[in-house]
């Protein structure tokens, strides 16, 4: 009996769930609040189609930026080629390759009657991830597994022009920089492959236009996962567009980041979230325009409720405008899947607005696969001018080279507009309100003749963060704040003690969100996850830190340091952190960085901020407002900083300082 009253209180024990380290539940609540903050506003309801048209401008000109695309790119010729062609049954397909730009190839297949009667509708269909290749392993783009879409449009009178994507077309591009490859700095240049993805199928009804058999009056776009959210891009930016059917292309902000869509998505379904929207603001710029909204009920990384969710809150704008009827949804039975009940739906919905057919109307054909993959090759030997392999270092063109400035004024003018643009689409991210510190002591300790202090605040809910301060009795020299990171020894040490004691000047110490108490545990995969969360929301890990470090030093002036020298010091990426803590935190005398980034190509990671400067300008940035010492080996980088200290006459304001050993 004894045996058994033991298994059973074991087997209880070992049921019972496992807590989450404190670190782990803080992280799922500050994503679970962000989210209901960005979600809470529904989208306005615009009062005449005037003033929806000024809103959808503002909200376009959003999302050109955030893909990437602003300034819009120059129309470069296409440069188009037909390489071959086959017959079908009742159809006929081209194969051909156009640059959207010079050097980005993208290769697509053209559907059409075999008889076609006048100007064609025609369909720009976006493929999603489908790996085609050939028997000897050479890709044969996801184009080819698309290939039953491209049939049943042809033989039902309309062109269909299948695109490749960059990752998976016949010239292997890269859409996993974040999801698996470590490309952080995608984030800092602004880069998204959806902004490669948009441009190439911009360019596709540029490609469209220019030919003799297309009715422009008749276009409408599809695309099945990743090709669905291509469809969203285009139809959003570009209103040759008449009709859009996006099949699983869309959901929440909330499916993303709350409940883990995310993982299962690559970096191509995705804009760097600069204005921090939810996904129903992309799907009403589609307004008024006949929009399908097409889905499976079983598909776990385009759950059923999100794509509800957006289609209830697009449905509101459509009624506002007049146009509710032009709106539709599309659920099927099925997994995240290539259905017939889909294309169904699909079908029927081009058939209805761009040819006019009866609502009731049937089709006695499936979409069937039926072209050998093979056929669809568009290259034989691949352009040795290609530059889709290596697109993500060009496509968005990171700030020139600074120029030291001639005079204050013109450093005023170069310092302004970098502040504008560190505020509009680096740090749009932090709080416009900063919330209650909540500030509280939580213990002391004497140590050497030292009195140590420990103090718990708030930067930002739901973070609690401790802030450990040592001074001797008496007055206060000063104040230097470190920043702890992952590399940090134990504090205090032994130095640290004897310093206090024999200069006056207090020492400070605290880790921002994610190091120390509120680490977060999980595999390298998970952590790669939680990163791309903060991106979805228009934040960075980095960025968070950097608020962080700004309310540590809130919360020493109100802990009694206001009035004293107030230095910062930390290294590593967190240098980077701190540096640009301190461009936005007045009264800051000294800054020491220990071996900080010389690029943000390497960290810290910050939305956009190569579009406008890197880590040499803001250190200048900072040596004109304090004292900046630069505690590395390698002076190299740094020389636009010293320059430009030397041009205001701040020579004494920057060092650079070797290391010891």
């Amino acid at each position: 009996m004894r045996s058994l009253l033991l298994l059973i209180a074991t087997a209880a024990i070992a049921a019972e769930p496992v807590p989450l380290p404190p670190g782990n539940q803080m992280l799922d609540d500050y994503f679970a609040r962000q989210v209901a903050e960005l979600e809470g506003a529904p989208l306005a309801v615009p009062r005449s189609a005037e003033e929806w048209e000024k809103t959808r401008l503002v909200w376009r000109a959003e999302l050109v930026e955030m893909l990437g695309l602003s300034p819009m790119p120059e129309r470069t010729p296409l440069s188009a080629v037909k390489t071959g062609e086959f017959a079908g049954d009742g159809f006929v397909v081209e194969k051909l390759h156009f640059q959207s730009r010079p050097g980005l190839y993208v290769t697509a297949n053209f559907y059409r009657p075999a008889k076609p009667v006048g100007r064609l509708p025609a369909i720009l269909y976006g493929c999603g991830h489908s790996d085609m290749k050939a028997k000897d392993g050479t890709s044969l783009g996801n184009k080819a597994g698309y290939e039953h879409h491209g049939v049943w449009y042809a033989r039902h009178g309309y062109g269909c022009l299948v695109l490749d994507t960059v990752q998976l077309g016949e010239i292997r591009g890269e859409h996993h920089g974040t999801y698996s490859k470590g490309r952080w700095w995608w984030f800092s240049r602004g880069y998204t492959p959806a902004g490669a993805e948009a441009w190439a199928g911009i360019r596709a009804l540029d490609y469209l236009a220019a030919r003799d058999d297309v009715d422009m009056e008749r276009i409408g776009i599809a695309g099945r996962s990743g090709g669905g959210a291509y469809a969203w891009w285009i139809a959003a930016l570009d209103d040759r567009v008449k009709v859009a059917v996006p099949t699983a292309g869309i959901t929440t902000l909330r499916n993303h980041v709350v409940d883990g869509a995310v993982e299962g998505h690559c970096d191509c379904m995705f804009m760097v979230n600069t204005h921090r929207w939810d996904y129903d603001k992309v799907a009403a710029l589609v307004a008024p325009r006949p929009l399908l909204i097409a889905n499976t009920d079983k598909d776990e990384i385009f759950p059923l409720d999100g794509v509800l969710a957006v289609h209830a809150s697009v449905r509101r704008i459509y009624r506002a405008l007049g146009a509710g009827g032009k709106l539709g949804l599309q659920i099927a039975e099925s997994p995240h899947k290539d259905t017939q009940a889909l294309n169904t739906g699909e079908f029927a919905w081009f058939e209805r607005w761009l040819k006019g057919a009866d609502p009731m109307a049937t089709f006695d054909e499936a979409a069937k696969k039926s072209v050998e993959p093979e056929n669809l090759r568009v290259f034989s030997i691949l352009p040795i001018d290609e530059r889709n392999t290596r697109i993500d270092e060009t496509f968005v063109k990171a700030a020139p080279p600074a120029q030291v400035p001639a005079n204050p004024e013109q450093w005023a003018t170069m310092r302004d507009g970098w502040m504008r643009a560190l505020r509009r689409e680096v740090f749009a991210g932090w709080p416009k309100m900063p919330c209650d510190l909540g500030l509280r002591e939580a213990g002391t300790e004497e140590r050497d003749g030292v009195t140590i202090r420990a103090w718990d605040f708030t930067p930002q809910e739901p973070w609690t963060l401790r802030l450990y301060v040592a001074q001797r009795t008496g007055e206060v020299a000063g104040v230097i704040l470190s920043v702890l990171d992952e590399q940090s020894g134990p504090m205090p040490d032994a130095d640290m003690l004897r310093r206090v004691r024999e200069t006056g000047v207090a020492f400070a110490w605290f880790a921002p969100r994610g190091i120390g108490p509120t680490a977060w545990s999980g595999t390298e995969k998970k952590q790669t996850q939680r990163l791309r969360r903060f991106y979805l929301l228009g934040q960075t890990l980095h960025g968070m830190r950097a608020w962080d470090i700004r309310r540590a030093v809130t919360a020493l002036r109100a802990i009694g340091f206001d009035k004293p020298l107030l230095a910062l010091e930390a290294g590593h990426a967190m240098a980077g952190n701190a540096l640009y803590a301190a461009l936005f935190e007045d009264g800051i005398a000294a800054l020491t960085l220990h071996e900080p980034p010389s690029t943000h190509a390497r960290g810290p990671i910050f939305l956009n901020v190569l579009k406008h400067l890197d880590m040499p300008q803001a250190v200048a940035m900072a040596a004109a407002r304090c004292r900046v010492n630069v505690v590395t080996s390698d002076k190299a980088p740094w020389k636009f900083a010293d320059d430009t200290a030397v041009a205001l006459g701040r020579r004494e304001a920057f060092s650079i300082i070797a290391p010891t050993k």
